[in-house]
């Protein structure tokens, strides 16, 4: 397969375009970035958007990865002088790498076997002969002459088992028998599962699956992962079974299609091929394809979860007292400006065992006041709750209007016990770098979290049982879609930012924070050409990306790529703006008159880009997150006892699942509301209807007290 024949291909997989595919190919091959091709070249792709560009990048590599696989392949079987014509045909014919393996598989150089020890005693022939479909003779007879003692063949019984060997690990070998019995099994193979005797355990949480059976094709994705977990903790046993019996009649008719006189032997033979390495190799394909199914949809999920996460609306120009909650160890606080900027740490103890209720409030109070918080932000770990309850009661204290909120603080210790987090604040604790994480959370979720590793952060479904590495390359893929969606300001951005950016690296991010150090503000973007290692194909990727908010050009705090500036320069002078009226009112009126095809000719500019350009224009400056509905801010704590089923209530989606969505309502733990009360519609998946950080209300279903749950609905109750 060329070039050509992949592009095809992926065309015809994926529904786009050739001429689509083509462009998006060879950009790629010229070394640039997804995020780049996706915003900057509308026209060469034909708009296709990020994940259409990732699907083409996937499939080329994958595609790639397979004819290097099949001329490996075709190499090593030639080597042994065993390659046909027809069988060089079917492996350059093979669409997917399962297929070239079994191609090979006959040819692959195996551990001893029953069958090759078989062949060391020289008994191909009789197999040979077996396989032939003699209608007349007898095989005890053909046998005897192999009979040989120095050969290790003692009797004309061993003679025929080797012989049955040989056909058995041939049939075995054959690519269209396993082809067939793997697609039979997926259609039609149970999967059983059970507890272990004697396995005692105190993990209730697979009570379900104790005595359990589903089919294959109907198992879900979450389903497979929780009895994978289970049997991987030694507490279930599974298996997959499968009805024989068409099975046997399939391998019948293609291997014994007529009478023959070694009928008994050659489905003895075949029995034994299917029972003792077709069937144990199939259940382990068969498996490892729903395990892999599963795992591509829980990293969906967890970069579904991901990407809304990280593009939750900031908070901007507050005054924040973050509080990283606990017990014994106290209640680290850290107040954090506008800016992100720290300005002070601490310690109270409102929780057990210290209880010292009175003095904290003292403390936080004079805080308050003195730093004029405008919002209390609490981590949602141990402790959180006892703490909400005091943050509450000392909040109805103070004659200002203060809200508080309750954020994820997962990754945060992960964060604040990282080198990173050591750079950036040497003289603090792990815990009160926690409460400052916490604080700015709420101020500028994507700057914060991409400084941890996005399997910390806590959302989705098994992120623990999936490939590690397809997760962090999807979950890589999101933060840098993320934070090139957002634009980074150059001036303030860090280098755990800056490396996300489209065609930067660590070291580079690192160098245009040192620059910046050494020299000041940047007032250009041209001026980041000056930045060690950052040549010109990384400037060209990254530049449209980079913000540089108070600078000479005002283009420059804009996604509008500097390789556009002499086409917006001649747009301007068309619609008699200056570049310094960009975003008055006048301007904008000015801008919003343009006919986009008259003018994208005059331009000789795409119409795509020239949109871009024009939204640019209009709102320079724009961080995308502001227009996204602001987090749930409360003044009072919630408990199980306050509610009521049928109760209304507003809430934080917190996590979505395969099975549902995880409701922050202001308890100790999360409610759940199931797939089927997202809506009053069929549901296919929550995350049609849901998003991480979405503002929901919700409606109490079910509440137990004791085991500290709560029901909810979605779906209005009806009167």
């Amino acid at each position: 397969m060329d070039l050509n024949q992949m592009i095809d291909t992926i065309a015809k997989e994926s529904g786009i375009g050739i001429k689509s595919v083509k462009s998006t190919v060879e950009l790629l091959d010229e070394g640039n970035t997804v995020p780049f091709i996706a915003r900057y070249r509308k026209e060469v792709t034909g708009t296709l958007d990020e994940n259409q560009i990732r699907t083409i990048q996937e499939r080329l590599a994958y595609l790639r990865n397979l004819e290097e696989r099949k001329t490996e392949v075709i190499r090593l079987i030639a080597e042994q002088d065993k390659l046909t014509e027809e069988l060089e045909k079917s492996i350059l014919a093979a669409t997917k790498l399962q297929e070239v393996e079994d191609l090979y598989r006959p040819y692959k150089q195996k551990r001893r076997t029953r069958a090759t020890m078989a062949k060391e005693k020289g008994l191909e022939p009789l197999a040979a002969y077996l396989m032939s479909l003699p209608v007349k003779g007898n095989p005890e007879e053909e046998a005897a002459p192999f009979v040989d003692a120095e050969k290790g063949v003692h009797t004309v019984e061993e003679a025929l088992q080797g012989a049955m060997d040989i056909v058995a690990e041939m049939v075995s070998d054959d690519p269209d028998v396993r082809k067939w019995i793997r697609k039979q099994t997926l259609q039609q193979g149970l999967i059983q599962v059970e507890k272990k005797e004697d396995e005692e355990s105190e993990k209730n949480v697979y009570e379900m699956y104790y005595q359990y059976s589903e089919p294959v094709k109907r198992i879900v994705p979450h389903r497979i992962l929780a009895v994978n977990r289970g049997e991987k903790e030694g507490i279930l046993k599974v298996k997959l079974e499968v009805d024989t019996a068409p099975i046997t009649q399939f391998l019948t008719k293609k291997f014994i299609p007529r009478q023959t006189v070694a009928a008994s032997y050659l489905e003895s033979a075949l029995e034994d091929g299917y029972k003792r390495l077709i069937a144990p190799a199939v259940e382990r394909e068969v498996r490892n394809e729903l395990t892999e199914t599963a795992e591509e949809q829980a990293i969906h999920i967890f970069a579904e979860n991901l990407r809304q996460l990280l593009l939750q609306a900031p908070v901007k120009g507050k005054m924040v007292l973050g509080l990283d909650p606990a017990y014994r160890t106290g209640c680290k606080f850290a107040v954090v400006d506008e800016t992100g900027k720290l300005h002070k740490v601490g310690v109270v103890y409102p929780t057990p065992p210290a209880n010292k209720v009175e003095e904290a409030k003292r403390i936080l109070k004079d805080v308050i006041q003195t730093y004029q918080i405008d919002i209390v932000v609490i981590g949602n770990g141990t402790a959180s709750r006892e703490t909400e309850e005091f943050v509450a009661n000392m909040l109805k204290e103070i004659e200002k209007e203060i809200f508080y909120i309750i954020v994820s603080e997962a990754g945060a210790s992960v964060y604040s016990a990282s080198k990173l987090a050591g750079e950036e604040f040497p003289d603090l604790d792990v815990a009160e770098r926690s409460a400052v994480s916490i604080a700015r959370r709420l101020q500028d979720p994507l700057a914060e979290l991409v400084k941890i590793d996005p399997k910390s952060i806590g959302v989705g479904q098994y992120q623990h049982d999936v490939s590690q590495t397809r997760l962090a390359d999807s979950l890589q893929f999101v933060v840098e879609s993320a934070v090139n969606y957002v634009g980074v300001d150059v001036n303030t951005a860090s280098p755990s930012l800056l490396q996300y950016v489209s065609g930067v690296s660590k070291q580079v991010a690192k160098n245009i924070v040192k620059l910046r150090e050494e020299t000041g503000k940047f007032t250009s973007r041209a001026q980041l050409k000056k930045v060690p290692r950052l040549g010109d194909k990384t400037y060209e990727q990254c530049i449209g990306f980079l913000r540089v908010m108070d600078g000479k050009n005002p283009l420059d705090k804009t996604p509008i790529h500097p390789e556009s500036y002499d086409k917006v320069a001649k747009l301007l002078e068309l619609l008699h703006i200056q570049p310094v009226e960009i975003g008055s009112p006048e301007a904008k009126e000015k801008l919003q008159t343009v006919h986009l095809a008259d003018m994208a000719a005059k331009l000789e500019i795409g119409e795509p880009t020239l949109k871009d350009i024009l939204d640019s224009l209009l709102r320079p400056g724009r961080d995308p997150r502001d227009e996204l509905p602001k987090p749930l801010l409360m003044k009072d704590v919630l408990t199980i006892e306050d509610l009521k089923v049928g109760m209304e209530l507003q809430g934080t989606v917190r996590n979505v699942v395969d099975f549902g969505a995880f409701i922050d309502i202001g308890l100790k733990n999360d409610g759940l509301v199931h797939i089927s009360k997202l809506s009053g519609k069929f549901v296919k998946h929550p995350l049609d209807v849901v998003s991480v950080g979405q503002i929901v209300t919700v409606w109490v279903t079910e509440i137990d007290v004791k085991k500290m749950r709560v029901g909810l609905s979605m779906v209005p109750p009806t009167s």
